[in-house]
């Protein structure tokens, strides 16, 4: 048995009972998208997104929450953040076996590995329950859950499932395509097969809804409020709305600092660095926002450094879920998801890291040859 798993449990148990208390905040909006989706509500099929471009939520997602749509509405609710509470568990496997196969060969022991695990996983749960049950964005959690998956494909050099998971990703909530950037981890003829598998997907997914209604380009100039807690206040942009150019800022530094992390030979970074993109330019400052971070330290903690004590994980939580709670002041909390932004970016992406002795990883996306050593 894993204990770590058990006491990981035993953790989400403790959150999810918390939470359950005031769930599903949103979880009407993926009601009624799998309810336009499927045609039983006027406006909807492949007029969806033309009609409704507030509900920036993929097709896959609204698949997904099909699966709940028989039950009562109370019980399908809860049905669902069990569900998504299940998926965040399951998530800390793969990540803990993704890195146990990336340190193949090189002597780590193992049990220090899963100590990593637990406490970068207990730093993962809270901000997990917050978007699987509190709010229940089942389209963040798809999005969050089909690109671990992609992690522990590309660690295992499967190529065909980076490109198919990272395009399911992306085809449940649209900013995962900041993730992207782990296709460059691939060795180049494999990272041409994903790509031709991820844009396909993509492309199958969305296409559609684009070519029988033109009116659903209109759907990603949909704007919200710029919050006082924003970040992009403290770079000058008072805009009471999204500026025009903050969506394809977002996804261009997300996949660039990527490709920067990849060249670096930090593929472990990719994530985490979409995410800082994602939160430091978004004008709202939604919790659930922070759980694409802290899978993003997690991946990192657990794959991309050695050391025993993943401080990365429990500085995200403290700083970007802390300070929400504790801090009155919109200006310092934006501030701080700045700093913290900037800071682990250039920490990531710059600090000096020497392999192992005697290091005999695989570079990422060769297959795995032999047993696997499993976390």
């Amino acid at each position: 048995m894993r204990w770590h798993i058990v006491l990981l449990t035993l953790w989400t148990v403790v959150w999810f009972a918390v939470a359950e208390r005031h769930a599903a905040v949103s979880w009407h909006y993926l009601r009624q998208g799998e309810q336009l989706l499927f045609g039983q509500a006027n406006g909807g099929g492949l007029a969806l997104y033309a009609n409704h471009p507030e509900l920036q939520i993929g097709p896959v997602s609204f698949l997904t929450a099909g699966l709940f749509a028989p039950f009562p509405a109370d019980l399908g609710e809860k049905l669902a953040d069990a569900f998504m509470s299940g998926l965040g568990l399951y998530m800390l496997v793969l990540v803990g076996r993704a890195a146990a196969d990336h340190y193949l060969g090189t002597g780590v022991n193992h049990k220090r590995l899963q100590q990593r695990v637990l406490i970068a996983g207990a730093a993962f749960i809270p901000m997990w329950v917050e978007v699987a049950v509190r709010f229940a964005h089942l389209d963040d959690v798809l999005a969050l859950f089909f690109t671990t998956l992609a992690v522990r494909a590309l660690v295992r050099g499967n190529a065909t499932a980076v490109g198919a998971l990272l395009a399911l990703a992306v085809d449940s909530k649209p900013w995962a395509v900041g993730f992207l950037s782990l296709l460059l981890a691939l060795p180049r003829p494999a990272r041409l097969r994903a790509a031709a598998w991820t844009f396909g997907l993509v492309a199958v997914a969305w296409l559609p809804f684009y070519l029988t209604h033109l009116e659903t380009l209109h759907a990603a100039r949909f704007t919200i409020p710029n919050q006082l807690a924003s970040s992009l206040r403290w770079f000058g942009v008072d805009d009471p709305r999204t500026p025009w150019w903050d969506r394809p800022a977002q996804l261009a530094l997300g996949m660039g600092l990527g490709a920067l992390a990849v060249r670096r030979g930090r593929w472990p970074a990719v994530v985490f660095l979409a995410a800082d993109a994602r939160i430091v330019l978004d004008p709202s400052v939604y919790t659930y926002y922070n759980a694409s971070v802290l899978l993003g330290t997690l991946i990192w903690d657990s794959i991309g450094q050695r050391r025993l004590v993943p401080w990365v994980s429990w500085i995200a939580l403290i700083s970007l879920y802390g300070s929400a709670l504790l801090i009155p002041s919109d200006a310092a909390r934006g501030f701080i998801r700045l700093a913290f932004c900037l800071g682990s970016a250039a920490y990531v992406l710059l600090w000096p890291q020497r392999p192992p002795r005697g290091d005999r990883r695989r570079p990422a996306g060769e297959p795995v040859q032999g047993a696997l050593a499993s976390n």
